[in-house]
């Protein structure tokens, strides 16, 4: 009962919040109000609608689960993430400001044709439909079975239990994105986004003390001597994530999802401008640091406690918090955890209904739509895609690898040809449109080859990153036999892009600690790798510190001191 009052009343009060933040922002009569906020959010906003966008059941049951089976090496994914967060910051959120869009497709049209438009909102929707949302409802039907026992309450088997809890967090999530807009999606997401972060935190702790009999710092310590191998971020070539896939295929896969993925993109194009944008983002990244205690940690405290005897490793962290979390905070986690599920479900339907309607009704079917029936026309088409979603979510369990490597697998469909058509678009003017079409269908139609028609010997993050090398070497090569006439960018002076000041130093100190997390966690580091990251890390403090003196040297209220002494 206890767990239940605590569970509605989070619950309330977020809701409450969003409205009391997002009730002067017009929703229904403007797409930009409904899809972009109206170009109003802070940067605060913006990291944390960012960081819950991406972080959800799918990590905290998925990666938890991949981190049951592997160890520490699946922190991969979040620390090339803050890596790839800062080249975000830096290099792509400007030019997208300057430009004004809605939506990376629109982008494309801007500078391939309207056809490279419709091609990649059409592989967005997909992307969304068969590999984020039905396992996002499903993950988190998961996690909320283990939490309340939804079969053993209504006396129904777990997979009746499972489909009701579906359907019901699926019809409510719908409900916050289709009436809501981005901008109320982007306040609860802040909240929410502290609130997992501290349940998450308190999961681990509670679960080293567990272990340690009420001490913390034994449990660790305890958990580390008995699976050393687990604590390895480098591992073998024969892991599920290699360390080589680094530099290949999962440095595509993050670039696409933190710097062309819509879902994630669209919460810094709501930014009031430039300065906002980059602070958000980068404090998304700080936060990305601080995941793996969250999401691989405490499945590898659960491989420890259950002596690695579960099942289905999926069910590995949904079964730690039901032993380690008192009552009173059960509630809580399940209403933040119930707030991850409505974030990145409510976003992804948010940006598939900005996509389909900005990008192809709007553009195709009726383009003299007015503001207000784009708005209502994209409320039904969200209606309709949820009720896809539901549909589909409970045919994707028992994944052979994991939820979270079948999301990856999937997304290799669509990551490859979009991040290069979009990063060639940028770095060249001269590269045609039909290069661009032939290599958004290429990418895809190799890539289903390749991974799912024919057995090929080969990792499937290394045929991403190969497949994206030949993308851009196609492009670049039909752009120098055929060039366009030069294309230029025009600053719609939307939002004010001037840069953060702080920029730089932030970008640099993320950077060295996502380094550094490698570097302490790996097994054996050769001496000279250590005096290379000790000289390397120096110079990079070094930085740090000159950049912040020069920006306080040169803020106002030091030139006033400096004016008046003089």
């Amino acid at each position: 009962m206890l767990a239940f009052i605590s569970f509605i009343g989070f619950t309330l009060f977020v809701a409450g919040f969003a409205y009391y933040k997002t009730r002067s922002t017009d929703v229904t009569g403007s797409s930009e109000g409904y899809f972009l906020g109206g170009r109003s959010l802070t940067g605060i906003y913006i990291g944390g609608s960012m960081l819950l966008m991406n972080l959800s059941t799918e990590h905290l049951v998925g990666l938890n689960g991949l981190a049951f089976r592997t160890g520490f090496i699946v922190m991969a994914w979040e620390v090339m993430a803050a890596m790839t967060i800062v080249l975000f910051a830096i290099f792509f959120l400007p030019r997208y400001l300057k430009l004004g869009i809605s939506t990376i497709p629109e982008y494309l049209e801007k500078r391939f044709d309207k056809q490279t438009l419709t091609i990649t909102s059409i592989l967005f929707l997909a992307m969304y439909v068969i590999s984020l949302l039905p396992i996002v409802l499903y993950t988190g039907a998961i996690a909320l079975e283990s939490l309340f026992q939804v079969s053993n309450v209504f006396d129904v088997d777990k997979t009746t239990a499972l489909w009701v809890m579906v359907w019901g967090v699926g019809s409510i999530g719908a409900l916050y994105a289709i009436f809501g807009g981005i901008k109320a999606i982007a306040v609860a997401d802040t909240i929410n986004g502290v609130g997992l972060i501290l349940g998450g935190l308190l999961v681990t702790l509670f679960a080293l003390a567990y272990v340690g009999d009420g001490d913390v710092w034994g449990g660790l310590v305890e958990v580390y001597e008995a699976n050393p191998d687990k604590f390895n971020s480098i591992g073998d070539e024969d892991s599920m994530v290699p360390f080589s896939t680094l530099f290949t295929g999962l440095i595509v896969s993050n670039m696409f999802f933190w710097c062309t993925n819509q879902s994630i993109v669209q919460k810094a194009l709501g930014a009031k401008n430039l300065a906002e944008g980059q602070k958000g983002v980068l404090l998304c990244a700080f936060f990305k640091l601080m995941i793996p205690s969250i999401i691989i940690l405490p499945g590898i405290i659960a491989f420890h406690i259950f002596n690695g005897e579960i099942s289905n490793p999926d069910h590995a962290y949904p079964s730690l918090v039901q032993i380690v979390l008192p009552e009173m905070l059960v509630g809580f986690f399940a209403a933040v955890v119930v707030g991850a599920v409505f974030s990145t479900f409510s976003g992804g339907l948010n940006s598939s209904v900005a996509l389909f309607t900005v990008n192809i009704f709007k553009k195709s079917l009726r383009p003299d739509a007015t503001e207000e029936q784009l708005v209502k026309f994209g409320k039904w088409f969200g209606l309709s895609l949820a009720l896809i979603s539901m549909i589909v979510a409970p045919l994707v369990a028992n994944a052979p690898n994991g939820l979270f490597y079948l999301i990856q697998q999937l997304q290799g469909l669509f990551n490859s040809p979009i991040l290069s058509v979009v990063l060639v678009g940028l770095l060249t003017k001269r590269v045609p449109a039909i290069a661009a079409k032939l290599g958004l269908l290429f990418g895809v139609s190799a890539y289903i080859l390749f991974n799912f028609v024919f057995t090929v010997d080969i990792h499937f993050f290394h045929l991403v990153g190969a497949l994206f090398v030949a993308n851009v070497i196609f492009m670049l090569a039909v752009g120098y036999f055929y060039p366009q006439e030069a294309h230029v960018d025009v600053y719609t002076e939307q939002v004010d892009i001037t840069p953060w000041s702080m920029t730089p130093a932030v970008a640099v100190l993320i950077t060295l600690s996502s380094v550094s997390m490698y570097i302490f966690l790996a097994h054996n580091v050769p001496g000279w790798l250590m005096t290379t990251y000790y000289v390397l890390a120096a110079g990079a403090l070094g930085y740090v510190f000159w950049q912040i003196a020069r920006v306080l040297m040169n803020s106002p209220r030091v030139r006033m001191m400096r004016a008046s002494s003089e």
